[in-house]
């Protein structure tokens, strides 16, 4: 996980999880839309486990 994809989850966590797949991103999406620290968690948890 580099350090601009923490910046970028951060920012607009959606953005974050472009490459993770269309599932990833809906469930930020949505996350986010709900509540901004839902949305950032979620993506650092996603960004976290990239290899599984």
């Amino acid at each position: 996980m580099s350090i601009w994809r923490v910046i970028l989850s951060i920012i607009f966590p959606p953005l974050a999880v472009f490459d993770k797949g269309c599932g990833s991103i809906l469930i930020v999406l949505i996350l986010t839309l709900l509540g901004w620290i839902p949305g950032v968690i979620a993506a650092l948890i996603i960004l976290n486990n990239a290899n599984k």
